[in-house]
């Protein structure tokens, strides 16, 4: 008669705490969740691995220190990026066609706004909408690798469909059309505005928020010449 041996004690804990696919996806939604809750500074790489239900040591198998953490939960959502871009791709640049503006800011908005309806989306958007407004080393570090580029291509097709104003002209109406769509990613205040008519973030808004924007930008990079001047002659005064 064969007797198996058993194995050593120690070596079953290894073989039952060896890393999995599962628990490395489970350390990137977990500090995703909590970076967006509570901010970047005020997250320990302990509370992630207790969120993850994963031991300690395993975050920093995976990803290192907690500032490439970080990283890795933009590099994770990188996807978003591509479509935005595939998206503007498509627009045939014709400053002579009036959709061509609209068109342009379709393709900056409506993904991400998929992307924040979706159940795996929503604590991205605000992750995005509360870290990269804030001038940190960790997320200059975000904006430089993953933004920038993308933020580039968008001036220049803005400048391209308004030649009358200077790129750095567009890259004001870039970061104003930015700030009206991180806002409107992170923002419950409009429900107590609305007295409650209104719903936080709803994807239905993303029409309005698109004319919103278009409308921003024909007038901030309206030619000089063609803003309405304001009169210098004192108005008349009526006769009794």
């Amino acid at each position: 008669m064969v007797t198996r041996k058993t194995a050593p004690a120690t070596a079953r804990r290894k073989r039952e705490a060896a890393p999995r696919p599962d628990r490395q996806q489970a350390i990137l939604l977990a500090a995703e969740r909590l970076f967006a809750q509570r901010g970047y500074h005020a997250v320990t790489i302990r509370q992630i691995a207790e969120e993850a239900g994963v031991p300690l040591a395993l975050v920093a198998y995976y990803y290192g220190p907690k500032q490439d953490l970080f990283h890795a939960v933009f590099a994770h959502w990188g996807h978003t990026i591509d479509e935005r871009l595939a998206a503007l791709e498509a627009v045939p640049i014709d400053p002579a066609d009036p959709q061509t503006l609209t068109r342009i800011t379709e393709a900056f908005i409506y993904p991400v706004i998929r992307m924040r309806c979706s159940p795996e989306g929503q604590y991205y958007a605000q992750l995005v909408g509360r870290e990269l407004t804030y001038n940190s080393e960790e997320s200059e570090r975000v904006l430089h690798e993953f933004f920038d580029p993308m933020a580039n291509r968008f001036i220049d097709a803005l400048h391209q469909t308004l030649p009358h104003g200077t790129r750095a002209d567009a890259a004001w109406g870039y970061q104003f059309a930015l700030g009206a769509l991180l806002h409107h990613l992170v923002d419950h205040r409009i429900a107590r505005l609305s007295d409650h008519v209104n719903t936080p973030s709803d994807p239905a808004a993303a029409e309005r928020l698109v004319r919103f924007i278009v409308g921003g930008l024909r007038a901030a990079l309206t030619p000089p010449d063609t803003k309405p001047k304001r009169s210098t002659t004192p108005p008349r005064r009526r006769q009794a």
